[in-house]
């Protein structure tokens, strides 16, 4: 992926990041795309499940029918 002619407030920024992160640009566009297309409210499949089964409040019990 290349990035034509970014503005002089955006390289400065992102070097301002790299600087503080002590990354590289490279890695610092990358930590800002990772974070636009997967926002950290998002719904995780494995912890909507833990969730909805302590909801439910089974017991062990419960897991033997299953067996």
């Amino acid at each position: 992926m290349t990035i034509v002619n970014p503005s002089y407030e955006i390289h400065g920024a992102l070097r301002a990041r790299e600087a503080y992160h002590g990354g590289s640009t490279e890695a610092e566009i990358r930590d800002i795309l990772e974070s636009a297309v997967r926002p950290s409210g998002r719904v995780r499949l494995g912890s909507l499940i833990v969730a909805s089964g302590r909801g439910a409040e089974m017991k062990n019990s419960d897991f033997e029918v299953l067996q």
